[in-house]
């Protein structure tokens, strides 16, 4: 059962059927092999543009289906239920985070520059906020932009950033004004194949192993003044207009990979004997599944009315961080009470979800985790 509302419609069914062949043919057969090599090739994102799956919600002007938002969201949960967080992780900066910037803020210039390779898959992206000491304060970050002539020189360094090593363009955080807080930062569409741009060595991770996450340095990179996404200083603002998509996004790829979860318990429990009888017919094993079934769809519901208002441009910073606390530690503990399901087994790499429950340990902390979400919406309550 779907997330999406829509999903009975023509299009729904046609975009379903081709991600689902796409998964099985181009995915599942290596993934295994991407995981134990902690890397996923390059050209796979060359491959899934070929496939028309890249940005599939944005004008067809650019190259793209011009499908629906639910569309882009019915990718990101299919191949989060199918187990491959890892490339979802991925897909979820480039096509939901990234290129959503550039269209909303970004120049004409910009857009048509950047926007057709990233359908294409030519153009791979990334969003580098975090610093080595700022994390969710952003307001902290150290990375400097000094305006000289017609070029920005851009020094510091970010770390955890998601499709980091391989991207051929990076929006970069940094302060332009290093007196003004959180009114100092600015946008900045970063062409890696400039002078003065490094990465250090992939970061190694508890899951979502194939997952690109890399350290970034830049020192004195010189880009030009058109690099600059919207105005000098709006970073900040930029950055909580787009964050309401960056956690709904989240949340699909929670319920995706619940749901994922869950079938492949359901299909264990039923063939897995114990005391003369299957797992699933233990009354522990019943509640237990019920009960998370129950808290999937409670989350489900959340998200399908958040998708609502989001289509309206209703969807408020407080909802984004409501559904992503809900979803993402609903995804931990029903990932948890899946693999207890497993016994012995599930704590081995031989069944897959052991590395369900890896690479959801994640979701509660990147974009906001569950201790930021609560303060934004006790803010929102107490009215501070």
């Amino acid at each position: 059962m779907s997330l999406i509302e829509e999903s009975n419609t023509e299009e729904m069914q046609m975009f379903r059927d081709m991600i689902l062949r796409f998964l099985e043919q181009e995915v599942s057969p290596h993934y295994e092999t991407w995981e134990k090599n902690h890397k996923m090739p390059r050209e796979m994102w060359n491959i899934m543009g070929s496939a028309g799956m890249l940005l599939v919600d944005f004008p067809e002007k650019y190259g793209s289906a011009g499908a629906s938002f639910d569309v882009c969201q019915m990718i990101q949960e299919e191949i989060c239920r199918m187990g491959f967080q890892g490339l979802g992780t991925g897909y979820n900066i480039h096509a939901n985070i990234v290129a959503p910037y550039i269209l909303n803020i970004g120049n004409q210039e910009q857009r048509d520059r950047w926007l057709p390779g990233m359908v294409t898959g030519e153009v791979l992206t990334a969003l580098a906020m975090t610093e080595p000491g700022a994390g969710s304060d952003v307001a902290g970050m150290r990375t400097s932009a000094v305006k000289d002539g017609d070029e920005y020189i851009l020094n510091g360094s970010k770390t955890f950033i998601t499709n980091g090593n391989t991207a051929d363009m990076i929006i970069v955080c940094a302060k332009t004004d290093t007196k003004a807080g959180a009114k100092g930062i600015s946008l900045f569409l970063v062409d890696t194949s400039l002078t003065g741009f490094s990465t250090g060595k992939p970061i190694e991770k508890m899951g979502q192993h194939c997952s690109d996450t890399a350290e970034l340095f830049f020192e004195n990179m010189r880009i030009p003044s058109d690099a600059l996404l919207g105005e000098e200083g709006k970073g900040f603002v930029y950055l909580m207009q787009e964050l309401p998509r960056e956690r709904l996004g989240c949340a699909v790829q929670a319920i995706g990979h619940a749901q994922g979860a869950m079938d492949l318990t359901c299909e264990y429990v039923k063939q897995r004997k114990a005391f003369g009888q299957t797992v699933s017919q233990f009354q522990n094993t019943r509640f237990k599944l019920a009960q998370s079934q129950t808290e999937l769809e409670l989350c489900r519901a959340l998200l399908e009315k958040h998708m609502l208002k989001y289509k309206r441009d209703e969807m408020t910073v407080t909802d984004a961080a409501m559904l992503k606390l809900a979803a993402t530690e609903m995804q931990l503990t029903m990932v948890n009470e899946c693999l207890q399901l497993f016994g012995g087994y599930g704590y081995t790499d031989e069944y897959p979800i052991s590395r369900f429950y890896r690479d959801a340990r994640i979701q509660t902390i990147y974009a906001g985790s569950s201790e930021i979400m609560k303060e934004v919406i006790a803010r929102d309550i107490l009215g501070r």
